[in-house]
């Protein structure tokens, strides 16, 4: 496929729905990809796919902080209890999940609150999310050209600036925002790989406007004073995220085109120990 018809075949769709975008079979988004790389499988991918659980509470405070920071994302409804170990509570709760609505105690809703406040405050998170200085969640479809495979991503927001280079912001809530703590996580959540195919997307799309666009992580501590750390991932992280995504793109093109979507192994392998733990033992024991 050449550059031109994978432009052609890229597209941007405003104001679709989030159920919408995420039941999409017909192609597949950063956090698919990631999956069917270790520690996950293509087995235990396909099966999560066809089989969607239910809404976890860590996910409604993360959908709700969206909401409040950038003002798109699913309603909320407040749960008029101090915690969920009523059963009058956790019916409110589980109506407000049919309803298609994130449930959030009185006490999340004021976390959640003061959260979008320091982000607000943040002197360049602040103004990076002004309200209407921006695309927020807007759904993205392109094909990699190299295994013709229909992909998609979402960007939480895209700013608009005046010098014409786009940025992409991802907005997430952490435990912890340090150094070693979001490195840690952006290698074990896959986060690098996310960045290098969100800005594909982009680049696909023409939304870059021939200037190499940037990916800006916005990560939030989930306990006060509610801490911004603002990170951009250097160019080796990037180039080890894409090469994780071509991996898992051509993992894909092969499930999908064979019907198989193997597990771990059929077979018996060695199994060794951690390198580290290798290491401990041998100076402790051997």
């Amino acid at each position: 496929m050449t550059a031109a018809m994978e432009l052609e075949a890229a597209k941007v769709v405003d104001g679709l729905p989030a159920e919408a975008y995420h039941a999409d079979r017909t192609s597949i988004s950063s956090s698919g990809l990631r999956a069917l790389l270790a520690p996950g499988c293509p087995a235990q991918f396909k099966y999560d796919r066809d089989h969607p659980q239910p809404p976890k509470r860590e996910f409604d405070l993360g959908h709700a902080a969206h909401k409040f920071v950038l003002g798109e994302g699913s309603d909320f409804k407040v749960i008029g209890f101090p915690d969920y170990k009523k059963k009058a509570a956790q019916d409110e709760r589980d109506a407000a999940h049919g309803a298609g609505l994130v449930p959030l105690l009185e006490k999340e809703h004021d976390q959640i609150q003061a959260m979008a406040d320091a982000i607000r405050q943040h002197p360049v998170a602040g103004p990076l999310f002004t309200p209407g200085g921006g695309v927020a969640e807007q759904s993205i479809y392109w094909t990699d050209w190299k295994t013709g495979v229909r992909c998609r991503c979402r960007p939480d927001w895209m700013p608009h600036h005046g010098d014409g280079r786009l940025v992409v912001v991802d907005y997430k809530t952490a435990r912890a925002v340090d150094d070693a703590a979001l490195a840690k996580a952006v290698y074990e959540r896959g986060y690098h790989a996310q960045a290098s195919f969100y800005l594909d997307g982009v680049k696909a799309a023409g939304l870059h406007g021939g200037q190499e666009p940037a990916f800006v992580f916005v990560f939030q501590s989930k306990t006060a004073p509610y801490l911004v750390h603002l990170v951009e991932l250097d160019f080796p992280a990037l180039a080890l995220g894409a090469a994780r995504n071509e991996r898992a793109l051509r993992i894909y093109a092969e499930c999908e085109r064979t019907g198989i979507w193997p597990g771990f192994n059929d077979r018996i392998t060695y199994l060794p120990l951690p390198p580290w733990a290798e290491r401990r033992d041998h100076e402790e024991y051997a």
